[in-house]
């Protein structure tokens, strides 16, 4: 914890060292990303799953929060939920550095990580995340996605993500360098001006390496398939 407090309290120094931060204007926003039920075509399972950030700042300097989820509704288990406080900061056109801390809930017990990231478009119009947490329990996360405009309303948006922890962590079940991936794609109508737009898609998981194992032991399934129906909001 220590180690985390410390890794903080360098990168806030440098983040909040920007002269022009108080003569920029003032802008915020919310966005839910993620707003799903997952369900597969054995209705063996049944899954409400959430991912959406809201901002405050300048084009200098944001303070955003991120909340992510899943919760089994047949179940009535609370499987995954974790809270970013981030600062991002350009470092580029098109680029934001990222520093902040990430508070987890795996099976009801909280953790907290030390975040240094990127968050941007890169070439081609891919919006990308970076990441690596910092704790004991050391990972790396990296997630992409594509809004593609089949028409002024219909958006096809595939996605990707990839965790891979680096040292082994019982209490989550994976182990070092067994990464979990996620693809999802997600075909959205825009009702309201990109503010309210209802969507269809797939959404696939598949772990590896020795997390892999870990599942098989416990009789879980390394991999999964599910549709989903959901919707995205921006205020």
């Amino acid at each position: 914890m220590k180690r985390v407090s410390a890794f903080l309290g360098l990168f806030l120094a440098t983040f909040l060292t920007s002269p022009s931060v108080n003569a920029e204007p003032l802008i915020w926003g919310v966005r839910i990303e993620q707003l799903e039920n997952r369900f597969t075509g054995d209705a063996q399972s049944d899954v409400l799953a959430w991912d959406g950030d809201a901002l405050i700042g300048t084009d200098e300097l944001k303070f955003v929060i991120r909340n992510r989820g899943e919760f089994e509704t047949r179940s009535d288990t609370l499987e995954t939920m974790e809270t970013q406080l981030r600062l991002q900061k350009p470092i580029s056109t098109f680029f934001d550095a990222v520093a902040g801390v990430r508070f987890d809930t795996p099976d009801g017990r909280d953790r907290v990580h030390g975040v240094l990231g990127i968050h941007g478009l890169a070439p081609l119009w891919f919006e990308v995340d970076a990441d690596l947490f910092v704790s004991d329990k050391p990972s790396a996360r990296f997630e992409a996605e594509y809004e593609a405009l089949i028409t002024n309303y219909l958006i096809l948006t595939p996605s990707i993500e990839l965790d891979v922890p680096l040292r082994d962590d019982n209490r989550a079940g994976v182990a070092a360098w067994g990464p979990t991936m996620e693809i999802g794609a997600r075909l959205s109508y825009d009702l309201v001006d990109r503010a309210v737009a209802p969507y269809i898609g797939v959404h696939y998981e598949r772990v590896f390496g020795d997390t892999l194992d870990i599942r098989e032991e416990e009789g879980e399934e390394g991999d999964g398939l599910f549709f989903v129906a959901g919707l995205r909001l921006m205020f």
